[in-house]
Parts: C-alpha cells; sequence; structure tokens
C-alpha cells in the first residue's frame, strides 16, 4: 500500500508544478499593446532594450533595472516605474534627454486609461508636458502616484478626487500653479503629500487637517502665504516642509504627539517667539527655523533633544544667555547646528565644540567667528523685545477695519461739529456788537463745505491705512 501512495504523492506534486507553470504572469494582450504604445510614445533607449524580443507571456518577468520596473499580478500589470534621464545637464552631449521630446501628458495618460489595475504609477523625468490630464480618473486603483521631475502645468485636477484609494501623491518639480485644493480631504487615505518646487499659491486650506492619516507634507518652494492651519488633529505627521513659501507670522499651531521627525520652516515669515512645546518632540532629528524673523529666547532644550541631527536657526533675531556646561545631544545624533545671525550672548557650549557648529554674527565671547560687540545684541533683543510683543497683544483683540475706521471719522466730525458750534456763537456774539466780520463768514463757509469734506476724506483714508497697518 505505500507505493501506490508514494506514486500518487509523486502525480499531485507534478500536477502541482503544471499549475503554477500555467499561472505564470503574463498579461493581458491589450494590456502588452498599451506598454508598446508607451514605448513607442517615449522612444527611450533602455525602454526599448527591455521590448526587445520580450512577449506578453514574459513580459512580467523582465529584470528591472533603474530605468523600468514592471509588476504584475495573475495578468494585470499592477506597478510601471519608468525613470528618465530628463535633467538640465544632459547625459547625452547632443542637446537630448535620450527621450522623445514634446510627450504630450493628455495622449501618454490617455493611453494607460485601459490599465485599471494599475496601482502603482511612477512616471520620473520623462520630460511630459501639458496640463494634469482629466483621464487620470480613469485609473481608480492607484495607491502611488509619482510624477516629479516633467513640465507638467496648470491647476491640479479635481479628477484625483476620484481615486479614492491613494496613499501618494508626488508631484514635485513641475510647473502646476493655482492653489492647493480643498478637496483633498475627499482622499481619506493620504499619506504623502509633496508638492514640491511649483508654482502653486494661496492659503494651506483648512481641511488639510482632515487628513489624519498624513506621514509627509512637504510643499517647499512655492508661493504660499497666510497662517498655516491648525494640525492638532495630524497625529501621524512626521515630516512638515514649508520651506521657501510666504507663511506667517505666527509659528504653526500644533500638537504633533511627539511624532515628529522633520520640522522646515526655512525661508518664510514666521515672527514672534518660538513655543516651548517645540523642546519636547524626543522624536525630532531635523528642526530648521531659519531665515525668517523669530524673536525671543533661544530654547537651550533644543540643543539636547534625544534624536535632534541637524538644528539650523540662522538669520533670526532670537535671543538669550549660552553657558560652557549646557548639554547637548549624545555624541552620536547631533552633527550640524548653525545658531549664526542672531543677538546670543555668553558661551558657546563646549559640547558643540567637536561638531559642525556655525554662530558667527552673534555677541558670543568665542571670537573663532566673526562677532558683534555685546550692546548690539543687548539693544537689539530690547528693541525687537517690546515692538513685536506689542503687535501681538493687538493681533489677539483684533478691531474691524471699517469699525475703526467709522468710529475715527465719527471722531472728526464731531469735533468739526463742536468747532462749528463754537464758531457761531462767536458769530452771534460779534454780530450784537456791532461788529461785521466778513473774514470769519468766509471761514465758516468753508468749514461747512470744501474743508469739511476734505477733512473728512484726508480723515477716512488716514485711518483707513492705519488700520491696515
Amino acid at each position: 500500500m505505500a507505493k501506490p501512495n508514494h506514486h500518487l504523492l509523486l502525480v499531485l506534486i507534478l500536477l502541482l508544478l503544471l499549475s503554477l507553470f500555467h499561472s505564470s504572469k503574463q498579461l493581458q494582450p491589450s494590456q502588452y499593446e498599451t506598454l508598446l504604445k508607451i514605448q513607442k510614445l517615449l522612444n527611450y533607449p533602455p525602454f526599448l532594450s527591455s521590448f526587445n524580443n520580450s512577449t506578453s507571456t514574459d513580459l512580467c518577468n523582465i529584470e528591472p533595472t533603474p530605468s523600468l520596473t514592471i509588476v504584475c499580478y495573475e495578468d494585470n500589470l499592477t506597478q510601471l516605474h519608468i525613470l528618465g534621464n530628463n535633467n538640465n545637464n544632459n547625459n547625452n552631449g547632443d542637446g537630448t534627454n535620450g527621450i522623445q521630446q514634446n510627450v504630450s501628458s493628455d495622449s501618454f495618460f490617455n493611453t494607460l486609461g485601459v490599465l485599471p489595475s494599475l496601482k502603482v504609477l511612477s512616471l520620473v523625468s520623462l520630460a511630459l508636458w501639458g496640463p494634469f490630464p482629466e483621464s487620470i480618473g480613469q485609473l481608480s486603483s492607484l495607491e502611488i502616484l509619482n510624477l516629479t521631475s516633467n513640465y507638467l502645468s496648470g491647476t491640479i485636477p479635481v479628477q484625483l478626487s476620484l481615486l479614492t484609494n491613494l496613499q501618494t501623491l508626488v508631484i514635485d518639480h513641475n510647473n502646476f500653479n493655482g492653489s492647493i485644493p480643498g478637496w483633498l480631504s475627499s482622499l481619506q487615505n493620504l499619506s504623502v503629500l509633496s508638492l514640491k518646487n511649483n508654482s502653486l499659491s494661496g492659503v494651506l486650506p483648512n481641511s488639510i487637517t482632515d487628513l489624519q492619516t498624513l506621514r509627509v507634507v512637504s510643499l517647499s518652494s512655492n508661493q504660499l502665504s497666510g497662517e498655516v492651519p491648525d494640525l492638532h488633529n495630524l497625529t501621524n505627521l512626521q515630516v512638515l516642509d514649508l520651506q521657501d513659501n510666504y507663511f506667517g507670522p505666527h509659528f504653526p499651531s500644533f500638537q504633533l504627539h511627539n511624532k515628529l521627525v522633520t520640522l522646515v520652516l526655512k525661508n518664510n515669515r514666521f515672527q514672534f517667539g518660538i513655543p516651548n512645546e517645540l523642546g519636547s518632540y524626543h522624536q525630532l532629528q531635523k528642526l530648521d527655523i531659519s531665515l525668517n524673523g523669530f524673536v525671543g529666547p533661544f530654547l537651550p532644550s533644543l540643543l539636547s533633544l534625544p534624536s535632534i541631527t541637524q538644528l539650523d536657526i540662522h538669520g533670526n533675531k532670537l535671543s538669550g544667555m549660552l553657558f560652557k556646561n549646557m548639554s547637548c545631544s549624545s555624541t552620536t545624533t547631533l552633527d550640524y547646528v548653525d545658531l549664526s545671525s542672531n543677538l546670543l550672548t555668553g558661551d558657546l557650549p563646549t559640547c558643540l565644540l567637536q561638531r559642525v557648529v556655525l554662530y558667527s554674527r552673534n555677541c558670543l565671547s568665542n571670537q573663532e567667528q566673526v562677532q558683534n560687540p555685546s550692546k548690539f545684541c543687548h539693544s537689539e533683543a530690547l528693541a525687537v523685545k517690546i515692538t513685536p510683543l506689542d503687535k501681538q497683544k493687538r493681533s489677539k483683540t483684533p478691531c474691524p477695519k471699517s469699525v475703526l475706521a467709522s468710529s475715527m471719522v465719527g471722531g472728526t466730525v464731531g469735533g468739526i461739529a463742536f468747532l462749528g458750534i463754537g464758531l457761531l456763537v462767536v458769530r452771534k456774539f460779534r454780530d450784537k456788537t456791532r461788529v461785521k466780520a466778513p473774514s470769519t463768514r468766509w471761514t465758516m463757509e468753508n468749514v461747512s463745505t470744501l474743508n469739511t469734506v476734505k477733512l473728512l476724506s484726508d480723515a477716512s483714508n488716514f485711518f483707513f491705512s492705519s488700520a491696515l497697518l
């Protein structure tokens, strides 16, 4: 009985191997044809070589390269990664980048529209140009979309909101303009939002705070402005990069539950002080708040954050005294510190001497890097201590511009009316004493007509301008 069982087992193994052979990855003919069309559109040599002697039965099994990766599941294409070399410094020496020039994004994405099972699409440095195609909405299974370093332009189309499975959206280094749309909040699975190096403008919509799955928000090198919304709902946020915009003036208000790893606010319009809570973000590795208008005391606790590797506060007006015995993070983490161009006094902490540290243009006792005289930091610190705090107090109790202007103008009218009554009393008194005063009548007529109108107009303009300031 043992032998028949043994033979039966061999037969079952053989049938299993045959089954695996027949279920080997191969594309549907229509999807294979789609890849052939893409190959012709791009005319990209690394892409072409991958198709040489390939058929729909083995295209899913070609060896991945940096230029092309294809991943299949059963008979469907699920991942397509194409990397060109569309750089400013082309590598061919012949004025081309190896890719067919003038690849219309519209024609390209219309070709992709027959790949509904596509989950990952990465088209980097392919010289794609034109508006973001509306046909992107056909790729309903997309989870990751990366269109970095192309020439795509126009606004971000609302058809992206149809990609309800989207987890990663990266469209860095393009020419997108317009505002960041509020409907992004409909992408409830979105964890990475990267829109760096475009021409996006306007404010950051409050609806972004509804995306509680966000881990990365990277918006650097755009033209965004205004206050940063309260991000306390983004409990999973690890990276916030707002560099090179016009955000401000207040420091972003958030409670990041100690998960923040990278915070970059460089080169914006932030003012006032930095919150004390910043010194308790124990996961923080990179902090860059340089080239803003921050004032008030520097937080020494930032130097001793357990995970900090890079700290850059240069180009602000942060004040305070440093001491030699201040503690720093462990020797294996903190490797770059830039304290330059602030109002710091005292001695550079000894723990920073073995690291890359920049500290010029302060008022420190260490003279290895150029310092200002101590009185400079003292007087500047006093100046910024008064002015910004006064402005901040006013901003907490805002007065509507219209109310301010009308109240001021009303006061002006009342003053002029009071002056007019006084002049009338004087006139009557002089009439009784039979003293003629034509110059007084001329003055009153002009005050009650031309001068009154001009005064009210000037006062309105003046106080309206003051309210704006």
